[in-house]
């Protein structure tokens, strides 16, 4: 299957001199339906490459292509059209409404002289279904949960139509039920055939709706491919700079969990619980 977007050797410098480069040499595509979940430490420029991949950010290095198109060369309307961007911790001082933030998701698909139409409307109102916020439309956005106005933002992305959504670390900050939410919605978006990039700093989440996981650290993806081959003790000690045990859980879980230790490496293993079960 062709991938929807493909990056190659792509670097970024935020003061154009690439030997400062926030990264470099990272490459990797995603196709329909995939899900790819960018892991890496505070700081390691996790946020910065998803602005890239989104077209938020210009002057990097290196090839992003959008359906076999570059995207710096296309029509800021047009990469919008197709891909669509949730960052992490956007705010709104202002109390929109729910059913007016996500149709601002059509902005792309109007002139600059026009306003939202019916139909405009009626996507925007799927948009809201598809996420599980319909009965949230009438409220300001400025009362709010966490996990509900994040779902409003991926709303709002989807209203635009587009064939990849970007989510920049959506699950920051929400408590566990919200996270279960919001991790639902992303591995039902991509069972209807949407790309996802996902960042995030929960090595869990990967195991639980990640395709294919990638370690972005010092400048460079370290690590590539699926969730059980990436995630492991070694990996997640050389990001994170702790001892973590990778286990498989049974018992209704029945997948690999991540559980790091406060205590620092010694000659005594630390016992943790291991439930019985095949290798995943």
């Amino acid at each position: 299957m062709t991938p929807l977007v493909t990056i190659h050797n792509l670097a970024f410098s935020y003061d154009g001199d690439i030997t400062h480069a926030v990264f470099r040499d990272v490459a990797f595509s995603v196709g329909p339906g995939d899900v790819f979940c960018l892991l890496g430490p505070n700081g390691t420029g996790k946020s910065t490459l998803l602005k890239c991949v989104s077209n938020v950010l210009q002057g990097w290095q290196g090839s992003i292509l959008f359906d076999e198109r570059e995207i710096s060369r296309m029509k800021p309307s047009d990469v919008a059209k197709g891909i669509g961007y949730v960052p992490q911790n956007q705010v709104s001082t202002f109390p929109f409404l729910v059913k007016d933030i996500v149709v601002m998701g059509r902005a792309p698909h109007l002139s600059v002289f026009s306003s939202p139409n019916k139909k405009d409307r009626t996507i925007a109102y799927g948009a809201m279904k598809t996420v599980g916020i319909l009965s949230l439309a009438d409220r300001p956005c400025t009362t709010l949960s966490g996990g509900e106005w994040q779902l409003t933002l991926i709303a709002r992305a989807l209203a635009q139509e587009p064939r990849i959504m970007v989510l920049d670390e959506p699950t920051s900050h929400l408590d566990l039920g919200n996270q279960v939410k919001i991790l639902r919605v992303v591995k039902e978006l991509a069972e209807t055939g949407l790309a996802i990039i996902m960042a995030s700093h929960f090595p869990d989440h990967a195991f639980l709706v990640s395709s294919e996981v990638a370690i972005l650290n010092r400048g460079h993806i370290e690590q590539k491919g699926i969730p059980d081959k990436v995630i492991t003790d070694e990996n997640l000690k050389d990001t994170y700079g702790v001892e973590v045990k990778v286990l498989y859980i049974g018992e209704g879980v029945d997948r690999k969990a991540c559980f790091p230790s406060l205590q620092e490496r010694s000659s005594r293993p630390t016992m943790l619980f291991h439930s019985k079960g095949p290798s995943r």
